[in-house]
């Protein structure tokens, strides 16, 4: 394998994104922290954290990503019948700390959300940086979740759980409602599955995405605070 550049936790950079493996695809380096400023420099790099506990902290940014533009997220008509049926409402910043300790304990492969990374994570959430989004049942009960980062006009997704049918599907339809309606340009989904292209997103080439970064990480949305206020139009959509 190709050498890669060992991160230095004194010295703030990263290599450029396309200078990523093809195999691993988007593996760009090694080591460093997980300090808020080292984060931040990553997503707006187009790079995330990736690792296990037994792993020096890895550095990707895959090629293609997989995205989703808000105004393109798809409604099937079962998913339309239950949105229809308000089983679910969803919140945000309600349990950032149960939603992401939830994101780590509900994957039946293993988790990548170390101890360190759900205390970085929780320290951006802090700074106002990381959000988490939050489905409840009728009962008051958790149903699925997904935490993430909004940094600019751009929200980058980083796990999601569903401990209901279709609780992560009425989740991204409420959020991509309501970047939509805070001009948000993109939701960075990191790797294509199943579930988000049924949902709407797509893969772009590295180089678009970037491109997508750089005009839109500096600009300032529309909302002042990060509350869900967007609502499902009812049974006449």
């Amino acid at each position: 394998m190709t050498s890669l550049p060992w991160l230095d936790p004194d010295q703030l950079w990263f290599p450029p994104a396309d200078e990523a493996l093809d195999d691993p695809d988007g593996l760009l380096a090694l080591g460093g922290d997980l300090s808020t400023d080292r984060l931040l420099l990553a997503y707006t790099n187009g790079i995330f954290p990736w690792y296990s506990d037994d792993q020096p902290i890895l550095w990707w940014s895959p090629n293609p990503r997989c995205v989703l533009v808000p105004e393109e997220v798809h409604v099937s008509r079962s998913l339309r019948r239950t949105l229809n049926q308000k089983k679910f409402s969803v919140t945000a910043d309600q349990a950032f700390g149960r939603i992401i300790r939830l994101c780590a304990t509900t994957r039946a492969e293993g988790t990548w959300i170390t101890e360190d990374m759900i205390a970085s994570y929780s320290e951006l959430h802090r700074l106002g940086y990381a959000h988490s989004i939050e489905v409840w049942n009728r009962a008051g009960e958790l149903a699925g979740g997904m935490y993430g980062l909004a940094i600019g006009q751009c929200f980058f997704g980083e796990s999601m759980f569903s401990l209901e049918t279709n609780a992560s599907k009425v989740l991204m339809v409420h959020l991509a409602h309501q970047l939509q309606d805070w001009d948000y340009k993109i939701m960075d989904c990191q790797v294509e599955s199943r579930h988000l292209l049924t949902m709407g997103a797509r893969t772009i080439p590295r180089g678009e995405f970037l491109s997508i970064l750089r005009a839109c990480v500096g600009r300032k949305p529309k909302q002042r605070t990060w509350e869900m206020r967007w609502q499902w139009p009812g049974p006449e959509a």
